[in-house]
């Protein structure tokens, strides 16, 4: 099963929490076993599991890419001024696998899928979500 969520950002670099999302996308499959891809389309995001407790973790993650991939200082940045944003997403990755047990998700309860934006605000991310049964 596959389906593309639509999911607009309102900041250049942010982290999106689309846990809840993903989760009735994997209700309507109701697939048993098997694995849930999460893949964003776009050069410029990324998709990541981290800690879902408070936003500190996601505003630290976001200020120390920042940090180490500043903006303004690349080749890149003469084409589209994004340099920075191709280089975090590739850093960070476009997509998770998550083992799919017993019709849920196997994440930890300190875990959430975060849609990573590096390149916004934007009216819309379209990110695939995969499910493939285990039979």
């Amino acid at each position: 099963m596959q389906k593309t969520l639509n999911i607009p950002t309102n900041s250049h670099d942010g982290l999106y929490d689309i846990t809840k999302a993903v989760e009735l996308v994997v209700e309507r499959s109701e697939i048993q076993q098997g694995i849930v891809n999460v893949y964003v389309q776009g050069a410029t995001a990324g998709i990541m599991i981290q800690e879902n407790w408070d936003d500190s973790v996601q505003n630290d993650l976001v200020n120390l890419l920042k940090k180490l991939i500043p903006h303004g200082v690349w080749q890149h940045d003469a084409q589209d001024n994004n340099g920075d944003s191709h280089l975090k997403a590739g850093l960070i990755g476009p997509s998770e696998t998550i083992p799919l047990i017993n019709g849920k998700m196997g994440l930890s309860t300190w875990q959430n899928i975060f849609l990573c934006e590096f390149d916004g605000p934007r009216e819309n991310r379209s990110v695939v979500v995969t499910i493939l049964e285990d039979k």
